[in-house]
C-alpha cells in the first residue's frame, strides 16, 4: 500500500526491469513518443533532465536526441498509482519522432488503414 499512496519513489519494473514511459509536449499536451526505461534509464533522466531510455532491440541505454540534436528535456515526471508507468513532461528541442514528425503518433487508425493527422 505505500508504493500505491506513500511519497517514496518505488518504481515497480517488470519480469524485464523496464517500466513504460509516455512522454508528453510540457505545454501543448501532445503526446510526443512511448518508450521503455530501466532503473538506469529512470536514474539518468532525473539526474541530467534528458530523457533516457532502454532500448529493447539494441539492449542499450539511449538518450533520445543523442544522434539527432532532438533532446527532450524533462519538466516533470509523473508515475502512476501502483509505479509501473512513468508520464514525462518534457520540451522538445526538434522532432519527437525519428521519422521527422513531431510526434510519433502522427497516424490515424482508420478501420484497417492508416491517415494522416
Amino acid at each position: 500500500m505505500d508504493r500505491e499512496t506513500g511519497l517514496v519513489l518505488d518504481p515497480k519494473f517488470d519480469a524485464n526491469g523496464l517500466i513504460t514511459a509516455v512522454c508528453t509536449d510540457a505545454d501543448t499536451g501532445e503526446v510526443l513518443m512511448l518508450a521503455h526505461m530501466n532503473s538506469e534509464a529512470l536514474e539518468i533522466t532525473l539526474k541530467t533532465g534528458k530523457a533516457t531510455f532502454w532500448s529493447r532491440s539494441r539492449q542499450a541505454i539511449w538518450v533520445k536526441g543523442e544522434s539527432s540534436g532532438n533532446y527532450l528535456y524533462l519538466v516533470e515526471a509523473r508515475i502512476d498509482c501502483d509505479q509501473d508507468a512513468i508520464w514525462l513532461r518534457c520540451r522538445p528541442d526538434g522532432p519527437a519522432c525519428h521519422t521527422g514528425a513531431n510526434s510519433c503518433f502522427f497516424r490515424i487508425v482508420d478501420g484497417s488503414a492508416l491517415r494522416p493527422c
